[in-house]
């Protein structure tokens, strides 16, 4: 088993067999002191990222503010900042991490990202989850405990709501008879849907349905094991292998030998020491990084382009600035 599938533009461009992509967390910039971001300069950035050569923008769906929770996220809803952000960009894929499909009827969701496809022509990627916020579950009138079994209806609507005027029995949902149809359709024959962490699910569970994996940063030999045991899942029954992406919050020191030291998520490191981490995210099976610059201390413009110049040539061979 040594290819992924082939689903839409975005999937098949970040997400290369045994290749190493990278992509940003949007907002693109330093909130350290606060859950909140301002938000300045955000297409500005985002259209420079794409410039310099990043593969993927990914965003959160944060209903709430929860200030316990520390993270605002772009604060803009998900959904309609895509598609503002599809009319600003050409080629850079469009993610999510990830929907809380508990919180949302998955017609809205399947609607939604039908639409963001096909307004970014096929670069929508669709993180899902059953999310972690429990004060959001109260506020909206929904089971916290339920939110598994939740999350397989959605997950399963979702996917029939793909087919013509789809047939689907839910107990939270409602029931779809064959007499009405959503639309648009995705670009490809599915929305690529990508499962963050566990997701109130089995591991067998997530490598038979997902189209691929999110997950947390985590120890290399820690996760070198975990993407071993999901990928041998993976090879029972299934047709194709399937991505595995993690995020990784830094801060890039001026310093290019300057040795890693560890932050929330992630590290304090300089440019040499972040290479070789990220050759040995390769080498362990990670095909995608999410970069977070939240906790960045310098300049976000003079710091994007240092990891163009410097970072991005040594996994992204068709790299040019445009």
């Amino acid at each position: 088993m040594n290819t992924f599938e082939q689903i839409n533009r975005g999937y098949n461009s970040v997400f290369k067999q045994n290749e190493l992509s990278i992509g940003l967390v949007v907002p693109i910039e330093n909130y350290a002191q606060s859950s909140v971001p301002n938000m300045n300069d955000h297409i500005k950035r985002v259209q420079f990222a794409e410039q310099l050569g990043f593969k993927a923008l990914w965003l959160r769906d944060v209903p709430f503010h929860v200030p316990s929770f520390g993270d605002a996220g772009q604060t803009y809803d998900p959904f309609t900042y895509l598609g503002y952000l599809a009319a600003k960009t050409t080629d850079i894929a469009l993610g999510i991490a990830s929907i809380a499909l508990p919180l949302h009827h998955p017609v809205h969701v399947a609607k939604s990202a039908a639409t963001v496809d096909h307004l970014s022509d096929g670069r929508l990627i669709l993180g899902i989850a059953s999310g972690d916020r429990y004060e959001e579950y109260p506020a909206m009138g929904i089971n916290y405990e339920n939110r598994g079994e939740q999350f397989r209806e959605a997950f399963q609507y979702i996917r029939n709501a793909q087919h013509d005027f789809p047939t689907f029995e839910s107990k939270t949902f409602g029931n779809l008879q064959g007499n009405i149809d959503v639309l648009p359709k995705a670009t490809a024959h599915k929305i690529p849907m990508l499962v963050t962490g566990f997701s109130q699910q089995s591991l067998q569970w997530n490598a038979e349905h997902a189209d691929g994996w999110m997950y947390y940063p985590r120890d290399t030999t820690q996760q070198k094991y975990r993407i071993a045991e999901w990928r041998a899942l993976i090879a029972e029954n299934q047709a194709y292998n399937k991505p595995f992406l993690q995020p990784l919050y830094i801060d890039l020191h001026k310093n290019d030998d300057f040795k890693p030291q560890p932050i929330h998520l992630g590290f304090r490191i300089g440019v040499k020491h972040l290479i070789a981490y990220l050759h040995h995210l390769q080498d362990i099976g990670v095909n995608h990084i999410a970069l977070n610059l939240r906790f960045n201390s310098n300049p976000i413009e003079a710091t994007l382009e240092r990891l163009a110049k410097s970072i991005l040539p040594k996994f992204h061979s068709n790299t040019t600035k445009k």
